[in-house]
């Protein structure tokens, strides 16, 4: 599914026209990044929670040479699913 899916959908159900279902999706597309920029965590009930976890620096090797590296430490976004969206994809058809 895309931004324009969604967009479609938006439009086919509510009734907005297409622009402002576009303002909609990418204002939620929007706030979500502001608030994992910010580091917060982000919980949407009934479909789960992106966090973002920070990552350590570590010694790895590289894998051709063998050689010792430094992999810097990173930030990484996670979702883990909610326990109805897990429901929902486990209940067969």
């Amino acid at each position: 599914m895309t931004k324009a899916d969604l967009v479609e959908r938006i439009y086919d159900r509510v009734g907005f026209s297409k622009k402002e279902a576009a303002e909609v999706v990418e204002s939620i597309f929007e706030i979500i990044k502001v608030r994992l920029e910010a580091r917060e965590k982000v919980k949407i009930s009934g479909f789960g929670n992106f966090v973002i976890n920070e990552k350590r620096p570590r010694k790895g090797r590289n894998p051709q040479t063998g050689d010792e590296i430094v992999i810097s430490g990173r930030r990484v976004l996670t979702f883990k699913p909610s326990q109805v969206l897990k429901r929902t994809i486990n209940t067969p058809s």
